[in-house]
C-alpha cells in the first residue's frame, strides 16, 4: 500500500492500464489532452479495446482533460508517445509538452516518473529543465524525478501491466524507495531497481533494439531463402530443434516500439561520437520488407499471367500487428503503396481499424466485407483472430474462380497442407 494520489498523463496503450491498476489501491487522476478520448473513457469505452469497460468505472478513477486537476496528485506518471520525425530523429515534443503541462501544476514534495521511451540522459537533460522552468521549483530539493520504462505489449492479454517485472529508478535513494513502493502495490511480478535513471532509460531502448536486430536477421534470411527456393519456416523449424536457437520469425516490423526505439539509441550514440553499424542496418532491412513483399506479389502474379493493371489484390489487415486497432508506424502501407504504384487495384480490409483514421493518416479507404471484389491475390498481412478463425474456406471465397489464384501468408499462419489445389501459396 501507499498513501500517494497518482496522476497518469497520457491515456493510451501505456497510461490507461496503469491508471486502472493503480485505481485498485487509491485515487487516480487520468489526464489526456484529447477531450474526445476522455469523453469515451467516462462512458466506459476504450478505443484500444485493451480493457473491459467495467474497469473504467472504478470509483477511485477520474478521467479529465483539465490540467488543473493534476494539482490534486503528488505522484505523477508521464506516459505519452515518443515518436520519430520524418528524418528518423527522436521527436520529444509530446513528452516535453506533457512536462510543460505538469510543470505548471507541480508542487513541493511531488514525484514525477517518466514511462515514455527516451534515449539515455533525456529525462535529466531535457525533461527536468522543463519541469523546473514551468514550476519555478528546484529538482532534487522541491520535487524529485524517476524513470520506469513501460513494458506494455498491445493485444497481449498474458503479459499485462501487473504481471510483468517493472524496472524502476530514481534520482536519489529515497525517491527510488517511494517509486518502488508505489509500483510494488500493483505489480505482482515485482520491481527491478536500476542503479540510475540513465540505466533504466538504456534498458528500455535495448529491449526493443534487440528484437529489431533479431527480426532483421530473420528477414534477411527470408530474402536469401526465397532466392534459393527454400521455405523459411521449414528452415526455422529445423534449426529450432537446437536448444539455444532463438525463436524469432520474419515479418513486418511496425508499431510505436520496435520500429521506433532503435532510432533513439542511434541518435544518442551519434551525439557521443559513436556510429552504430548493426542497428541502422537492421532498421533498413525491416523498413524495406513491405516493398520486398509487394515485389514478390507482382512476380508471382506475373507467373500466373496476371498483368498489374488487370489485377485485383486484397490486403487483409492494416494495423501494425494482430488483434489491435493501432495504426502507428504500420508497414502494411508499404505493400499497398508499392502495389498501387505498379497499377494494381488494391483493396484493404481490417475489422479493427477505424475507417476515418485509416483515411486520414494513410489515405487508405478501408472496404467493408460486403464491398470486397473477388481478387486475384489475397495477402494475409495481419493475422487477426478474425481472419485466422475463418481460415482457408473464407479466404478461398475471396478469390476469383478463374484459373489459379495467389495467397500471400506473410507470417506463415495458414495450414500449408490445407491449401486448395487452385491456389499458389507464398509466405515470407
Amino acid at each position: 500500500m501507499h498513501n500517494r494520489i497518482i496522476s497518469i498523463i497520457g491515456l493510451g496503450y501505456v497510461g490507461l492500464p496503469a491508471a486502472v491498476a493503480f485505481a485498485s489501491q487509491g485515487r487516480v487522476i487520468g489526464f489526456d489532452i484529447n477531450a474526445h478520448r476522455i469523453a469515451e473513457l467516462n462512458e466506459g469505452m476504450d478505443m484500444t479495446r485493451e480493457l473491459d469497460g467495467s474497469l473504467l468505472r472504478h470509483p477511485n478513477l477520474q478521467f479529465t482533460y483539465n490540467p488543473e486537476n493534476l494539482r490534486q496528485a503528488d505522484f505523477h506518471i508521464i506516459a505519452v508517445p515518443t515518436p520519430v520525425d520524418d528524418d528518423k530523429h527522436p521527436d520529444l515534443a509530446p513528452v516535453l509538452s506533457a512536462s510543460k503541462t505538469l510543470g505548471n501544476h507541480l508542487k513541493v514534495g511531488d514525484i514525477v516518473v517518466y514511462e515514455s521511451t527516451v534515449y539515455p540522459g533525456a529525462t535529466e537533460e531535457r525533461c527536468i529543465p522543463v519541469l523546473e522552468r514551468q514550476s519555478g521549483l528546484r529538482c532534487g530539493i522541491d520535487f524529485t524525478v524517476g524513470y520506469s520504462p513501460e513494458r506494455i505489449n498491445p493485444g497481449d492479454q498474458v503479459h499485462t501491466f501487473s504481471n510483468v517485472v517493472k524496472v524502476v529508478s530514481g534520482q536519489d535513494p529515497q525517491t527510488l524507495d517511494i517509486i518502488a513502493q508505489v509500483y510494488e502495490s500493483v505489480v505482482t511480478a515485482g520491481v527491478h531497481r536500476a542503479p540510475s535513471i540513465r540505466v533504466a532509460e538504456a534498458a528500455k531502448v535495448i529491449e526493443n533494439t534487440q528484437r529489431d536486430v533479431n527480426i532483421a536477421l530473420m528477414n534477411e534470411l527470408a530474402i536469401i531463402f526465397d532466392r534459393l527456393g527454400i521455405d523459411t519456416h521449414d528452415v526455422l523449424a529445423a534449426a529450432g530443434t537446437k536448444w539455444n536457437f532463438l525463436p524469432f520469425s520474419p515479418g513486418l516490423v511496425g508499431g510505436h516500439c520496435i520500429g521506433i526505439d532503435p532510432y533513439y539509441l542511434v541518435h544518442k550514440a551519434e551525439q557521443v561520437g559513436c556510429q552504430p553499424a548493426i542497428i541502422p542496418s537492421a532498421r533498413a532491412i525491416n523498413d524495406g520488407m513491405g516493398e520486398f513483399i509487394a515485389q514478390q506479389v507482382l512476380a508471382q502474379l506475373a507467373c500466373l499471367g496476371c498483368l498489374p493493371k488487370e489485377s485485383i489484390v486484397l490486403v487483409l489487415g492494416l494495423a501494425f500487428k494482430e488483434n489491435v486497432s493501432d495504426l502507428r508506424n504500420t508497414r502494411v502501407v508499404d505493400i499497398v503503396r508499392t502495389l498501387n504504384a505498379a497499377g494494381v487495384n488494391v483493396q484493404v480490409h481490417d475489422p479493427l481499424v477505424d475507417v476515418q483514421q485509416a483515411r486520414h493518416e494513410h489515405q487508405i479507404a478501408l472496404r467493408s466485407e460486403e464491398r470486397l471484389q473477388k481478387a486475384h491475390c489475397v495477402i494475409l498481412a495481419v493475422p487477426h483472430h478474425y481472419y485466422v478463425e475463418r481460415g482457408w474456406p473464407w479466404i478461398t471465397q475471396l478469390l476469383t474462380q478463374h484459373g489459379k489464384s495467389l495467397v500471400v501468408d506473410i507470417k506463415g499462419i495458414l495450414n500449408r497442407d490445407a491449401c486448395p489445389d487452385n491456389v499458389v501459396l507464398w509466405r515470407l
